[in-house]
């Protein structure tokens, strides 16, 4: 009779294999054709450069939207505008709304997904299952679901959000939103200052009509 714990730990080992081959399995399927995009929008060959670092569940962030949705409308045709991605630890589903960005991004559609993801912030922050909300924004962005599905599982794209961060934290962010212009950190303390700083950059004049922005660390 064969030895009974012998039968035992060869089943675990083929248990255990198979195990690890179904998650690589699934793994590839999920990285399958992604890409590390760059988010950038206005006119992409200016050589004035607006870049933010910015997390999806952080309400500074979300109530400053609509000031760059300003400053684009403003001065879109005269600066480059470069969105990466801050997640902060402090926020428990920053990361995987990064990821579902990043998803929304293969198809195009990142400024669109991360618009309608700022507007309801209250609402899948809230939540239990973000997911099933980044899902219903894909379909109602006219999005392939299935796609969008597998690509927020894509450890590719978890590790772009990742780069993303650790080169916001070499160049010293430490908060959200951050932005720099040509560079240079932004410091102001006004939404008037913001944009008076991107005026003067493209040699023109702003005025805001955004109202509520907070700012700081959220």
């Amino acid at each position: 009779m064969k030895n009974p714990w012998v039968i035992i730990a060869v089943l675990t080992v083929v248990l255990f294999g198979g195990a690890i081959l179904l998650s690589q399995g699934g793994s590839s399927k999920n990285n399958e054709g992604v890409q590390r995009l760059e988010h950038v929008t206005g006119n992409p060959d200016s050589s004035i450069v607006l870049e933010e670092f910015a997390d999806l569940q952080c309400p500074a962030c979300a109530s400053f939207a609509p000031v760059v949705d300003e400053v684009l409308s403003q001065f879109g045709d005269a600066i480059r505008y470069e969105y990466k991605q801050f997640p902060l630890p402090m926020h428990q589903y920053a990361l995987q709304a990064g990821v579902a960005a990043e998803a929304a991004a293969q198809q195009g559609k990142f400024f669109e997904f991360t618009h309608v993801v700022f507007q309801n912030q209250d609402t899948w922050a809230k939540s239990r299952v973000p997911g099933s909300f980044f899902e219903q924004y894909a379909t109602d962005l006219g999005m392939d679901v299935e796609q969008f599905k597998r690509q927020s599982q894509s450890t590719e794209l978890r590790d772009y959000v990742k780069e993303q961060m650790a080169e916001g934290r070499d160049r010293g962010v430490a908060g959200t939103p951050t932005f720099y212009l040509n560079g240079q950190l932004m410091e102001y303390s006004t939404v008037e200052e913001f944009l008076t700083q991107i005026a003067a950059a493209v040699g023109g004049t702003g005025t805001s009509t955004a109202s509520g922005v907070e700012f700081g660390v959220q």
